[in-house]
């Protein structure tokens, strides 16, 4: 058969077990068996059994449940309303005034949680009904918090960002510091279009709260002490060069379970939800993952990634006009799977694409992030869109809508990313040298 009639069986076969709604991760695992049996000479079981154990043995990996974990943690503390409370002040001088409570909480809870599901629930289990109560008007109250909420895979520590570290086989530190000037991009662009939208529409921002003197100021804000501590002691040990990735995320797990215990919300049943939260999250994500890997070599026997990159290759297409073909395909793939899933599925057939192009991997890796970001509020298959509508009752479509001027501001962070290169690589070159 020729490559192309193979991959017209194997995407169909992939669409016909998803659609049958089989696992993502046994879906991706029978799509490879199937390749392997019907066009390679490697025996499938054996092949699968090794790369399955290989993947779920990674040490790279631990990292990733106890981010999990940490982000269930604090999930089930009252860190969002102390986060409230410590911010509001500060934002009433702003035009938008509370609505930017969304986008600095937001950036402050991405870097503890690692998971924009996580930041939009969290965030928004606080400021959705005190913003409603205080007559914010409720689309740009939900697109700030759907559009802010992706900076929970972007700012480190990122869930995503290890997930593609794994599968690049490129440092996840570096990756942690690449995405921090990104992220405060996106967060200070999001802001500027939410004091843009005030000033086109002041009288549908409520007046001031009663004016606190900056004493006043700074004895709210001691409620943000914790995150910001959890914060500095999170990414202050990784990029500092004290500890690795996984010792950084037993020391957020241990921080976590000091707030949760400072605050009085560390019972025995918030930690056992807190640990099968998370066991159930990282099972999630491990199988797609073993499922990924498992494709990856299938796809490496049947030689479609190299055949794919020669025919990309042959093209002569100019990197900015691949990046804009991958961008397209990414956002279109993020209306039918999840993020993770988009990364590990894809990233075997295009990296050797990518770096056949000369494009750095570090910088290609945020950039796929914040197409996979963006892919977070296109539906149908919006994680940050399904978050929302769990928790407004709105319908998906309204929720859509109203998100669309992030999204489009997520498009422009993309440009810029591109035409100034070291927004991302900065960083890394100074923890280099």
């Amino acid at each position: 058969m020729s490559d192309l009639a193979i991959t017209a069986l194997l995407v169909a076969s992939l669409f016909l077990i998803l659609g049958s709604g089989v696992w993502i991760g046994l879906t991706l695992s029978g799509v490879a068996w199937i390749g392997m049996q019907l066009f390679s000479s490697r025996p499938a079981g054996d092949a699968m059994a090794v790369t399955i154990w290989g993947s779920a043995s990674s040490w790279t990996l631990t990292a990733l449940p106890l981010f999990v974990w940490m982000g269930e943690i604090l999930f089930r503390t009252r860190l969002s309303n102390d986060m409230f409370r410590g911010l509001a002040p500060w934002m009433q001088a702003l035009p938008g005034r509370l609505l930017h409570t969304n986008v600095v909480g937001c950036t402050i809870f991405a870097a503890v949680s690692g998971s924009s599901a996580a930041t939009v629930a969290t965030i928004g289990k606080m400021s959705l009904p005190e913003l409603k109560r205080r007559g914010y008007p409720d689309a740009i109250v939900v697109g700030s918090l759907a559009g802010a909420g992706t900076l929970g895979l972007l700012i480190p520590p990122s869930i995503i960002m290890i997930v593609y570290g794994v599968t690049a086989e490129v440092s996840i530190a570096q990756l942690f510091v690449a995405g921090v000037l990104p992220g405060l991009m996106l967060g200070a662009l999001f802001s500027g279009y939410l004091g843009l939208w005030s000033l086109l529409n002041p009288g549908r921002i409520p007046p001031a709260d009663g004016g606190l003197t900056l004493a006043g100021k700074l004895k709210e804000s001691r409620h943000l002490i914790p995150v910001l501590l959890l914060i500095a002691a999170v990414l202050g040990s990784i990029y500092g060069g004290i500890a690795t990735a996984t010792e950084a995320a037993a020391l957020g797990v241990v921080g976590a379970l000091l707030i949760s215990a400072t605050q009085g919300s560390l019972t025995w049943a918030t930690f056992r939800e807190s640990l099968l939260g998370g066991v159930r999250l990282y099972c999630m994500i491990a199988l797609i993952l073993a499922g990924a890997a498992f494709l990856t070599l299938a796809m490496g026997y049947i030689g479609l990634p190299r055949h794919l990159a020669e025919w990309i290759g042959g093209l002569g297409l100019a990197p900015w006009q691949l990046l804009l073909a991958l961008a397209g395909f990414y956002i279109l793939l993020g209306c039918f799977l999840d993020g993770i899933s988009m990364v590990v599925l894809t990233m075997g057939v295009i990296l050797p694409t990518v770096q056949a192009a000369g494009i750095d991997l570090i910088w290609f890796g945020i950039f796929i992030v914040i197409v996979v970001e963006m892919a977070q509020i296109t539906p149908p298959v919006g994680f940050n869109l399904f978050v929302l509508q769990g928790m407004t009752g709105r319908d998906i479509a309204w929720i859509a809508r109203v998100t669309f001027p992030f999204f489009a501001l997520m498009v422009l962070g993309c440009a810029l990313v591109y035409w100034v290169p070291e927004i991302v690589t900065w960083l890394p070159a100074q923890m280099r040298s």
